[in-house]
Order: structure tokens, then C-alpha cells, then sequence
């Protein structure tokens, strides 16, 4: 990143925009993003909700990015946007970085106002596509917009499509997370686990599109075969309950295991003997990729990006969504098997290096970065006339 980080302009700016503050993908890629060009030498503010659970500002604190808290007015709100401005302004931002479809379209508005450049990253599911004017609204985003981002080949696809796009208009740049130091994990003495337990891990909150009750499922069916299996579940949420009531319907409330919400999640995944992601629906999953950084053997559902980022099968074992029998066979075969264990530890570990590592998300970004202003610098100086709406469009 240090070469791209000279591209940037002496005094850049960068916000971060994001409507939600809880632990989620979006969130922590975000997080992630501002820690390291603040480390950098490049100064960053983050604009999050002042409501909400406050993960995103508690993780930010003490790393020098500044907060800023706000407050959206709905359905459609040109305070709300003003507002946003004065923030930018107040700062002297350079460059606004939108997350995800209310503030991409907040933010680019906001930053047309202020004169500055924009961008944004669409991160998920295409929720944005169920209704026509959202779809409008996210292409006029686009239109204002020096860049757009996806975190994935199929999604920058869909955006596309839905978004009535030229696919040269969307870029795309995967999620990366930092590679974690190789040390013992405490998990095993946590759960007071016997020696002879093989531990399944899965990390996600719980929600329903998570899948984790076909995990839940996969160790009932494996309950007499495989007696020391047990799962652990890193994550929080509304399932909680009924996942505890499942697994005690089950027979195996002993060996099914809910952590909360962990901030060390390094420590849990190399606690596991395999990682499971059950997911109904995925973008590019971080615990996915933290786990192939952490060398685990992983079996995971063939949805969203999930076999381009396991190549295909290659770096890990690919079953179908919603398909309790098919994970548990698949865990069966795997602790059979321990060589295709260790092979597709050593494949999830060699891929992720190669395209899923923070410093390589990073080196995009900066790159990108530098692009829109350089664009952004280039208009100006081309007609210093412009109105900032044709300078970022």
C-alpha cells in the first residue's frame, strides 16, 4: 500500500459513510479500511448513525479517525443531506467512501454538494433491486459517483443489469482481512472439551439466512456416528433461543455450543478442526476468507461468491444451501479423511494469501482512490467552471 498511499494527494481527506453500526461484514471491512490509511498518515472520519449498538465508533476509538455522528430523516430527506454536507465541509473532506445503498445514495448527494469526489461499495444481497425506485435512486448515485464498487464478480453484475449500467462502470474489489498470528487457541479449555472432541466452528450472527439450524441439523444426524462431534457458533441474535430448544430436542444440547459475540475470532478459528458456513445467501463472507487464512479445512454452501472464492471446490468442500444431510455426509467424509483435510487446508490458505489478505484489498483501494481524484483534479483543471454535479458524474 505504501507506493499507492504516495499517489494520494498532501491533505487527503477520506469519510466513510455507513447507516448501520453493528458487527457485521460491511462494518468491519469499513473498520478495517480507516485504521489502515489512518496508520497510514492519511486522515479519515467515519459518519455513522448516532443509534444502533455503537460497534463500529467502539472500534474506531483510539485509532485517530475521527467520528461523526448523524441522524437520518426519512422517506427522502434534503436536510438530511445538508446536513451530510456541512460534515464534509466542516472537515475538508477530499474524498466521501459510501457504503451500501442509503448512503451511496446520501453520500453522493451530499458530496455533489460539497464539491467533492465519491464513491461507493455495494457489499450484499440485492435488496435494493426489490423496488423500481430504489433502483433509479441507486443509478443516479452511480451517475454522481466517481466509482462504483462491488465486492464481487457477481454482484457487479447484478448492479449492472438492475442498475442499467455499463459493466466498465462497476468495479470490482473483493474483501480482504489481515492475516492472524499462528498461536494456540483457548477455545478447547473454554468449552471444557475432552481430548478426544472434534470441534466444527462457524462464525456468523444468527439470523435465519445464516443456515446455522442445517449445521444444528447435521449434528443431530451425526449424534450416534460421529459421538465427540461438537459445534461452536461465534455470532448473536434472534435464533438463540430456538437454536438452543432444536439442539436440546436434538439430544445434543451438550455439544452444541453458543459463544456470543467474540472479538477474538482468530483464537476460535484455530480452535476448530473444520469451519462450516452453512449461509442460505453471501456476498464475499469475511469469516469465510479468515478462515482459509487460518488454515482451516472448510466446507461451505455454493451461494453468492463462496465457490469462486474456494476455486471452485478446490480450496474447500462446496454443498448446497439448505441441505442438512448433505453437510452432515460431508463432515462424515471429511473426518475420515484426514489427508483431503490437510490438502484443503494448505489450498484455502494458498488462495486467500494470493487474493483475500487486507494489504491487498488495500493496495485497490488507494489505488482506486487516487483515480477519482486524479479525475476529480484533472476536470477542475480542465474548467474550473464546472459545477461539483459534473465533476463527479
Amino acid at each position: 500500500m505504501t507506493a499507492s498511499i504516495r499517489r494520494l494527494p498532501y491533505g487527503t481527506c477520506i469519510a466513510h459513510l455507513i447507516e448501520t453500526n453493528g458487527p457485521g461484514g460491511a462494518e468491519r471491512m469499513l473498520a478495517s479500511v480507516a485504521t489502515e490509511l489512518q496508520a497510514a498518515g492519511i486522515r479519515n472520519v467515519l459518519i455513522a448513525p448516532a443509534e444502533g449498538e455503537g460497534w463500529l465508533q467502539r472500534e474506531l476509538a483510539g485509532t485517530g479517525v475521527e467520528l461523526e455522528s448523524f441522524r437520518l430523516e426519512r422517506p427522502i430527506s434534503p436536510a438530511s443531506a445538508r446536513r451530510l454536507t456541512t460534515i464534509l465541509q466542516r472537515h475538508r473532506v477530499t474524498l466521501a467512501h459510501s457504503h451500501e445503498f442509503t448512503m451511496a445514495v446520501y453520500g453522493s448527494w451530499a458530496a455533489r454538494q460539497a464539491g467533492v469526489a465519491h464513491l461507493f461499495t455495494m457489499h450484499g444481497g440485492r435488496y435494493y433491486a426489490e423496488r423500481l425506485r430504489r433502483r433509479i435512486a441507486l443509478r443516479v448515485a452511480a451517475s454522481l459517483s466517481g466509482a462504483v464498487v462491488a465486492v464481487s464478480e457477481s454482484l457487479a453484475q447484478h448492479l449492472s443489469r438492475d442498475l442499467w449500467l455499463r459493466a466498465s462502470r462497476i468495479i470490482t474489489i473483493p474483501n480482504g482481512v489481515r492475516e492472524a498470528p499462528a498461536t494456540p487457541s483457548s477455545l478447547h479449555r473454554e468449552l471444557a472439551l475432552p481430548d478426544e472432541a472434534v470441534l466444527v466452528v462457524a462464525v456468523g450472527n444468527l439470523y435465519p439466512v445464516k443456515g446455522h439450524r442445517f449445521l444444528l441439523e447435521a449434528l443431530g444426524l451425526l449424534r450416534s456416528t460421529l459421538p465427540h462431534l461438537h459445534v461452536a457458533i461465534a455470532g448473536r441474535g434472534e435464533l438463540e433461543g430456538a437454536l438452543r430448544a432444536g439442539a436440546a430436542e436434538l439430544g445434543v444440547a451438550d455439544r452444541f455450543h453458543l459463544l456470543g459475540l467474540r472479538a477474538d475470532v482468530g483464537n476460535v478459528l484455530a480452535g476448530a478442526n473444520v469451519v462450516v458456513l452453512p449461509s442460505l445467501s453471501e456476498g464475499v463472507p469475511l469469516a469465510l476468507l479468515e478462515a482459509m487464512l487460518a488454515a482451516r479445512p472448510i466446507i461451505a454452501t455454493a451461494v453468492g461468491e463462496v465457490p469462486t472464492v474456494l476455486d471452485q471446490g478446490r480450496a474447500g468442500i462446496l454443498i448446497p444451501p439448505g441441505d442438512a444431510t448433505a453437510l452432515a455426509d460431508a463432515l462424515r467424509d471429511l473426518h475420515a479423511d484426514s489427508r483431503r483435510a490437510r490438502q484443503l487446508s494448505v489450498a484455502a490458505l494458498t488462495r486467500a494469501t494470493e487474493h483475500y489478505t487486507l494489504a491487498r484489498m488495500m493496495e485497490r483501494y488507494v489505488a482506486l482512490y487516487a483515480s477519482v481524484l486524479d479525475t476529480l483534479r484533472a476536470r477542475q483543471g480542465a474548467d474550473p467552471t464546472l459545477e461539483p454535479q459534473e465533476i463527479v458524474g
